[in-house]
């Protein structure tokens, strides 16, 4: 018996140090797969998946509105993701991360900015559109300095495509009447999304800024917003490098409206309870 119980306690710590080392080999192990195989791991995903990345926290107090559309934009990318059989939690975790850029000149951008007045107003359009397009080549280099995965650095790459930054190109317009005014010169660098999980991103992100605009959202409403904006994007070409069809982006629509529905839904009014109190 005592024989019996020696073997037992030592197969069991044979065991315990076989799966400690194992872990230890593993995530030794697993960063340098991901970087040779371009991929990245569930694992990975979730360690970063918890908000409380240092980057995030700055982007918290230095653009609290970017960080909260973030948050929304990686619901929204989350479930089309979901809907359509592509990564679900790469797209969700990307899009905590696709506006980092914006931090280093938060107050540039629309979501930041409180009060009356924008820092714009003082600027030329050229001007302004470089500021807001340089956060996607921000976003990048940030994003290298925090050693995130080739995955999530390619979505912050191209989460506008080649997109024009249309407000202030009419601006433009407006100003010269015109005149040397090339539209190439207020769109985003590219690339395009070369994923559906990038692509989801991209829709996401102008879905859920497009949807702020609306001053009394119905479901109505919404619809028309969500199916307006993917139709241009599609109409615009940014979505003919990844691999999405037709039934697809019907998919996301429907789960982009049902979730801007719920958002930015009318609220009951409470009367006032006007009784004396005793």
């Amino acid at each position: 018996n005592s024989l019996d119980f020696n073997t037992y306690m030592t197969e069991a710590f044979i065991g315990l140090a076989n799966g400690v080392i194992s872990a230890i080999i593993v995530t030794g192990i697993l960063p340098i797969f991901e970087t040779a195989s371009k991929t990245i791991t569930d694992i990975s995903l979730l360690e970063i998946a918890d908000l409380n990345h240092p980057v995030l926290k700055e982007m918290v107090i230095k653009a609290p509105g970017t960080y909260h559309h973030s948050l929304v934009v990686g619901n929204l990318a989350e479930a089309a993701c979901e809907a359509i059989g592509a990564n679900a939690l790469l797209a969700r975790v990307s899009s905590y991360f696709h506006d980092i850029g914006k931090i280093e000149k938060a107050e540039y951008f629309s979501e930041n900015q409180a009060g009356e007045g924008s820092v714009h107003d003082k600027l030329s359009p050229t001007m302004s559109s470089l500021i807001i397009t340089s956060h996607v080549k921000n976003g990048v280099e940030l994003a290298g300095k925090y050693g995130l995965n080739k995955r999530i650095v390619d979505i912050i790459r191209q989460h506008h495509g080649t997109g024009l930054v249309f407000y202030f190109f009419k601006r433009a317009l407006e100003k010269t009447g015109d005149e040397d005014v090339f539209e190439e010169g207020f769109r985003y660098p590219g690339p395009k999304p070369q994923t559906k999980e990038a692509a989801c991103v991209l829709l996401a992100d102008s879905v859920e800024a497009a949807s702020r605009t609306l001053d009394d959202p119905t479901p109505s409403s919404m619809q028309g917003l969500v199916k307006k904006v993917i139709n241009n994007k599609f109409i615009d070409g940014q979505l003919d490098e990844c691999e999405l069809t037709l039934r697809d982006l019907e998919k996301i629509a429907e789960v982009f409206t049902h979730i801007l529905t719920g958002i930015y839904h009318s609220r009951v009014e409470y009367p006032e309870d006007t009784r004396k109190k005793k």
